[in-house]
């Protein structure tokens, strides 16, 4: 053991990727559907190697890789941020300001009733709220402040060991409020209640086993017999009536002749007719009505599946089923709408809302034309923009430096971190302006976001764990119970306000509370409870707003508590 630690104390890298390694390993585990999760892992994993290994920490390294997650997270939730101000998602977005400011306000309460100082304080706002970024402006705001080395070192220490107290109250604690105890209190079935949402959005809930009427459509053949309800009837009727089902012909052949099948078209008995649709409707409705053959020509119709990011002011706030109706959208299917990292449900009355990723399906010419009409085709790229990345952090953390908030008779500044957050936020949002700005990868964001912030929290943990035993016997147990103090009652608050003040449908207030705390297994437990998804439309306009205000938090309680 003397050699290993000299060894990790040699190479700090490498003890990084191993701390790294052990806190995806601890964070996968799961008791009773709870785990812990990568970052809160790493965090722990941290504190453990750091008990037997005095790693030097790069304080450098730890604010590059914070810089790139916060970047990265600004970048994924600026289409969805300006659009979760407006229309239907106001109301969870004031929800999660409400419960954002009521988890501050508590904290400094029970910061001040027990005596934290301020890197105690910081990591009870960062745990009990899961919020992790909320540790890294905490530490740039610490060391900021006008004390000796050490005892800057010393407080930040103590940033880790309160967040790794609080945050495993914070995130069970926040999962069993939305899932369980909350529903209770509104006394409400969380099954029947999201069937009945469903039902008004249009939503047709399917039998286990049955697979999805939105999946990669099928083009048939079919020859039309005498007694074929098609014959006499012009394509653009035969359409109209089957415009539920979203049945289209696309061309027929007449007398060994191929006719694109046009409006105005009449059939005849002996055509073959080639019909694009879902797969369960093309057998049920046409398949006993006419003869399938085979006919490799007919059936040979260029398809496109394409991503585009919708950027038309005229679409955006409209309805799929008013969409649906549009000229460009005939032969046209939607396989997913995405919404910032997040999958919406179908449903007819889903309203698009700008910076949404639409993904069609159809043939060529269909789905261009539409493409153009809705946005920006979104064609996979491996190259990132580091011109933009580079500028933006710069300018953001510039700004961050320059930008001060008076709080008391301090003058605190925005910080580097918040800067570079809210630059990620603006280079997201101009995205949905112009698309091919500032082009980043998904996965290139997805290691951003994902192994910066576990590395930084890695390093938090391997530099508070010499001191991680001594330090939560100086916090004692009360830093526990106000732990679950601040979890619970912006949670309390939160939900009555939404409920009878914004009034807010149950499941999607549910939705909204997960958000506000940015905790996702807190919408999957709904989800997984409710037997329904819709829970995420309430989720995905508050966690942007989570996120900001939580990771700003950092810096506000560091600046109050001092």
């Amino acid at each position: 053991m003397a050699w290993f630690e000299a060894f990790l104390v040699k190479y700090p890298e490498l003890a990084l990727f191993l701390v790294i390694a052990i806190g995806y390993a601890i964070g996968g585990v799961k008791v009773g559907g709870f785990s812990l999760g990568p970052v809160t892992g790493s965090l722990f994993a941290g504190i453990l190697v750091g008990q037997f290994a005095h790693v030097p920490v790069s304080g450098m390294a730890k604010s590059f890789l914070f810089l790139l997650f916060l970047f990265g997270i600004g970048y994924s939730v600026g289409p969805q941020f300006m659009q979760a101000l407006k229309r239907d998602g106001l109301k969870p977005v004031l929800l999660a300001i409400v419960c954002c400011v009521t988890g501050l306000l508590t904290a400094v309460v029970v910061a001040k009733a027990l005596g934290l100082d301020p890197g105690f304080a910081a990591g009870l706002v960062s745990g009990a709220l899961t919020e992790s970024p909320a540790m890294g402006t905490a530490t740039e705001a610490i060391n900021a402040l006008p004390l000796p080395v050490d005892e800057r070192a010393r407080l930040v220490a103590h940033i880790a060991v309160a967040d790794a107290v609080c945050y495993i109250f914070g995130a069970a604690g926040l999962i069993i409020f939305v899932s369980v105890v909350a529903p209770k209190l509104l006394g409400i079935d969380l099954p029947a209640e999201a069937a009945r949402l469903e039902q008004e959005l249009g939503i047709a809930r399917k039998a286990p086993g049955v697979v999805s009427a939105y999946r990669r459509f099928e083009v048939r053949a079919y020859r039309l017999g005498a007694d074929a309800q098609a014959v006499g009837q012009a394509v653009a009727a035969l359409e109209a009536r089957n415009a539920v089902h979203r049945l289209f012909i696309q061309r027929v052949r007449r007398n060994g002749e191929l006719l694109e099948a046009g409006p105005d078209l009449v059939l005849a008995v002996g055509d073959v007719v080639a019909v694009s649709g879902r797969r369960e409707y093309l057998v049920e409705l046409v398949g006993p009505r006419a003869e399938e053959v085979e006919d490799r020509d007919i059936l040979d119709v260029p398809v496109a599946a394409v991503d585009v990011l919708l950027t038309s002011r005229d679409l955006a706030g409209r309805r799929l089923d008013e969409i649906a109706e549009s000229d460009f959208a005939r032969s046209l299917y939607l396989r997913g709408v995405r919404r910032g990292d997040q999958d919406l449900p179908f449903a007819p009355h889903l309203t698009l809302q700008r910076g949404d990723l639409v993904q069609l399906v159809g043939p060529e010419p269909v789905v261009a034309k539409a493409a153009s009409r809705i946005g920006v085709v979104v064609a996979p790229t491996t190259a990132t923009d580091f011109v933009t990345l580079g500028l933006a952090i710069f300018l953001g953390g510039l700004a961050g430096v320059l930008i001060t908030v008076p709080i008391g008779d301090m003058r605190i500044s925005l910080s580097t971190s918040v800067g570079t957050l809210l630059a990620g936020l603006l280079v997201g949002h101009l995205r949905t302006r112009f698309p091919l700005f500032g082009r980043i990868p998904d996965g290139a964001v997805s290691l951003m976001t994902a192994l910066g912030l576990a590395a930084f929290v890695a390093m938090t943990g391997l530099h508070a764990g010499p001191i991680f035993l001594t330090s939560l016997a100086e916090a004692g147990i009360g830093l526990f119970f106000g732990g679950a103090l601040v979890t619970l009652m912006p949670l309390i608050v939160g939900l009555y306000f939404g409920r009878y003040v914004l009034r807010m449908n149950p499941i999607l207030l549910l939705g909204g509370l997960a958000g506000a705390q940015t905790m996702t297994a807190g919408m999957a437990a709904v989800q997984e409870r409710s037997g329904s998804p819709v829970a995420v439309l309430g989720y995905t306009p508050a966690v942007p707003i989570g996120h900001i205000l939580l990771t700003t938090w950092g810096t506000v309680i560091v600046g109050i508590v001092s």
